[in-house]
């Protein structure tokens, strides 16, 4: 589920997916930065609602189209709904701080794990807002957007840490080792060696060997992943995987066929009766002394056949046998 349907459906709110309402029209918005909201809201249609005078300046404002929406008028939206318990004020505030749900995720999403969906940390984003309307408290001091602010980029980074299999202490020596890095990249124009990276970053060589083994194996990737090929098409990652699967590679497929095929030649020039010993010791699993009884000859006498047969495959083989000693 996407996170605009997550905030439409959350309570009945009659909102459609996209900030579309279904009596009002689309709703707008755009976050420059922390302090910097703006609304753009359509004319309403509908029944209006009773607003205090700066709630109902703020919304009229609103309606003629890009005014910024201030802390005091924010904060009048929520002490209405508050007060009323509107779902349509909350909603409108929703809509007002969804910008900076987007900012807050999308600045973190070089560190999103790659088997994690960026929709998922806005879903979760949006939920916090929602949580942080409903729990903010004026006389703390704090405006409602730091408030939310707060909550928001505190519910992401919880959601982050949870889909992250490495302990924050390892995450910590990561950033330390890239930074140790890049400075000596900035400083050398090469590539440190790993005594001189160990030096840099105050450890010992066999240290962080196992801090980079480690990182390692804390990286969980997607086999489903879209990657780039080397003659620029596009692939999964599952594609570039080697095949334990002998069945599947076409040239081994190709070599067993050509093998049984000139062994079924090679078969067909023997003698009738080396090809019926062969059958029935081979194909129908019969003993030396059960050949002998149903061919009405000796067991030594089937043992000496089953020889010669051996050694004239073998002898029209030969030429063959590199094609058989890989199959």
């Amino acid at each position: 589920m996407s996170a605009g349907t997550r905030v439409a459906e959350s309570e009945g709110s009659g909102l459609k997916p996209g900030g579309q309402r279904s009596d009002e029209g689309e709703v707008s918005t755009r976050w420059i930065g922390p302090g910097v909201l703006w609304m753009k809201a359509p004319r309403s249609d509908g029944e209006a609602t009773t607003f205090p005078r700066e709630s109902e300046q703020a919304m009229k404002s609103m309606e003629q189209g890009g005014a910024r929406i201030s802390a005091s008028a924010a904060l009048s939206l929520w002490q209405e709904y508050q007060r009323t318990g509107d779902l349509r004020l909350r909603d409108r505030l929703i809509f007002t701080f969804t910008p900076m749900v987007r900012y807050i995720v999308y600045r973190k999403v070089r560190e999103v794990p790659a088997q994690c969906d960026v929709e998922d940390f806005l879903s979760c984003g949006l939920e916090a807002l929602i949580r942080s309307i409903e729990r903010y408290d004026p006389e703390k001091g704090a405006t409602l957007e730091q408030f939310a602010w707060t909550r928001i980029h505190g519910a992401v980074l919880d959601e982050l840490r949870r889909h992250d299999w490495a302990p924050r202490s390892l995450r910590r020596a990561e950033r330390a080792i890239n930074s140790a890095q890049e400075s000596f990249v900035a400083e050398h124009e090469r590539q440190p060696s790993r005594g001189e990276l160990a030096a840099a970053v105050g450890m010992s060589t066999s240290e962080l060997s196992g801090r980079i083994d480690e990182l390692a194996l804390a990286e969980v990737g997607s086999l489903n992943k879209t990657i780039r090929a080397e003659d620029s098409t596009t692939i999964e990652r599952i594609d570039t995987l080697e095949s334990g699967d002998e069945q599947a590679d076409p040239l081994l497929s190709a070599e067993r066929r050509a093998a049984k095929e000139r062994f079924r030649e090679a078969f067909a020039e023997l003698p009738a009766r080396e090809r019926q010993v062969a059958v029935l010791l081979y194909v129908e699993g019969c003993t030396l002394r059960d050949i002998g009884s149903r061919l009405g000859v000796s067991e030594s006498r089937v043992s000496q056949i089953h020889t010669e047969l051996r050694r004239r495959l073998r002898e029209r083989l030969k030429s063959d046998e590199a094609l058989f000693s890989t199959v």
